[in-house]
């Protein structure tokens, strides 16, 4: 019975579309958990580890016997006020008059920040930069392995490059527990890149080359990038919780065993041993990039994808100076945008081919930008509500578009080999995550966050007219054939 099981489970098309979400789920729950993490793990361990190293000069205790309070009041008979002084002055010293010259100006005009406002805004500034870096070095790994995963799925098929990622996340995973430095976690990002581009571009690869029919296909790509929606709508807010009651390590290591039990499910229904190479030759990877219409469609997954890159390391910055947020609200920031992105992708895989994917992926590009103006204007957590809402749900329209269009475009102008092609789609995504998080930390320490979001804003509505390109592409014997 389990034999019959295994034979019934490698023939169905769902099975594998069970295993491609799997994938794309822990490795976005990968992506987005060292987004509330790593901003607070660098500023605890870098500036306050070595601040509270040094101890204030100023700093005496009282006399045994004579403690005196944190702070106590002094009235003064020159003006007839009360001022404050700092208890270490010994209650001796006050009562000869020696203490006289160590009292403070009176404050009248500046405030007390809050407790949990953090300290030192120039190592906050700086830390945008490195922040933005380590974040970007997955998509920057990601892009220059992509173009050889593509070649690699034509050539052997790709039950083994999809185990292979598995292997990879999950030594990412736990080099990500473990790692205490800059240096090692900014390794064990690089090293998921690796992994990603493996399982991403195989995974929807496979799923392309099992659901033949453009309709079945556009359903199909939904659900697994409801997948990678859930992974992005679970990480943060597990992240920040986890880190903030139980410690850094704990969500890397639920995620390593998560990440296991992913890798019997593909020892299960996949065969990672077998080599299956295409049958006919895919079209080169550089002849796919000379496509204008496959250009459109990667610019725009670039793009739309590139504001919520750039969010991922300035947000939780811009929150800690200017909110004063506690750790586990610089994940919970994102959960909108991850709740209306899983809405969007599950929805518009369906509505998107009776409306027209170019069109919603135009209305999905206005929308993105819009949303990303609105953010700069929120003073607290709840303000981010609305522009996180319509940023997830926008992309989310964006995305389901997009990669149905990709596969259908090889099909329509090029060979149905769809390595390539969804390696060119991936680089797409990978670019936006990486250009986004290394140049928005450079950005916003340069000319501020709110200039930030104006710019990718306004370069999202600009860019969205282009979709409308992709409303009637020619085929390749030059016939029109509508994408409706």
């Amino acid at each position: 019975l389990p034999w019959r099981w295994l034979a019934a489970g490698r023939a169905s098309r769902r099975l594998v579309l069970v295993v491609v979400f799997v994938a794309l789920l822990l490795d976005n729950m990968l992506l987005t958990v060292v987004v509330p993490i790593v901003p607070t793990f660098l500023y605890t361990t870098e500036y306050e580890g070595t601040n509270s190293s040094v101890a204030p000069a100023w700093t005496e205790l009282a006399p045994s016997g004579l403690k005196a309070p944190p702070f106590s009041s002094m009235f003064s008979y020159f003006d007839n006020t009360t001022v404050t002084v700092l208890g270490s002055t010994s209650a001796i010293g006050l009562a000869s008059g020696t203490g006289s010259s160590s009292l403070p100006q009176p404050h009248t005009s500046n405030p007390t920040l809050p407790s949990s406002c953090p300290e030192g805004k120039e190592f906050l500034a700086k830390e945008n930069v490195r922040v933005g870096l380590l974040f970007a070095s997955k998509a920057l790994v990601q892009l220059m392995v992509n173009p050889s995963v593509g070649l690699l799925t034509n050539r052997i098929g790709y039950h083994i490059p999809m185990f292979m990622g598995f292997i990879i996340m999950f030594i990412s995973t736990v080099m990500f527990a473990f790692s205490g430095t800059y240096i090692l976690l900014f390794i064990a990002r690089a090293l998921q890149g690796i992994g990603s581009s493996f399982s991403s571009v195989a995974g929807l690869g496979m799923l392309a080359s099992v659901y033949t029919d453009d309709f079945e296909r556009g359903n199909a790509m939904g659900i697994a990038l409801g997948g990678l929606a859930l992974g992005v709508l679970i990480g943060a807010p597990f992240g920040s919780v986890m880190y903030e009651f139980v410690g850094k390590s704990s969500p890397f290591l639920v995620l390593a065993f998560l990440a296991l039990l992913d890798g019997a499910l593909q020892l299960c229904i996949l065969q990672p041993s077998k080599i299956s190479p295409e049958s006919t030759k895919g079209t080169p990877v550089f002849t796919l990039l000379r496509d204008p219409f496959i250009l459109i469609a990667a610019g725009a997954l670039c793009f739309s994808n590139m504001g919520v890159a750039m969010l991922e390391p300035t947000l939780p910055i811009w929150m800690m100076q200017t909110m004063c947020s506690p750790k586990w609200q610089l994940g919970m920031a994102f959960l909108p945008a991850s709740i209306s992105y899983l809405i969007g992708t599950n929805l518009f895989g369906i509505l998107a081919n009776k409306m027209g994917r170019w069109l919603c992926s135009l209305i999905g590009m206005v929308v993105v930008g819009i949303s990303l103006l609105c953010v700069p204007l929120a003073k607290n957590i709840y303000g981010l509500i609305g522009p996180n809402s319509g940023l997830g749900f926008a992309i989310g329209m964006v995305d389901s578009s997009m990669m149905p269009i990709m596969g259908y475009l090889v099909d329509l102008r090029h060979t149905s080999v769809y390595g390539n092609v969804y390696a060119i789609a991936d680089v797409a995504f990978c670019m936006g995550f990486a250009i986004g998080p290394s140049m928005g930390g450079a950005i916003v320490r340069a000319i501020g966050f709110p200039w930030l979001m104006i710019i990718i804003g306004v370069i999202n509505i600009s860019y969205a007219p282009l979709c409308w390109y992709l409303r009637n592409p020619p085929a390749k014997e030059e016939k029109t054939v509508s994408l409706i």
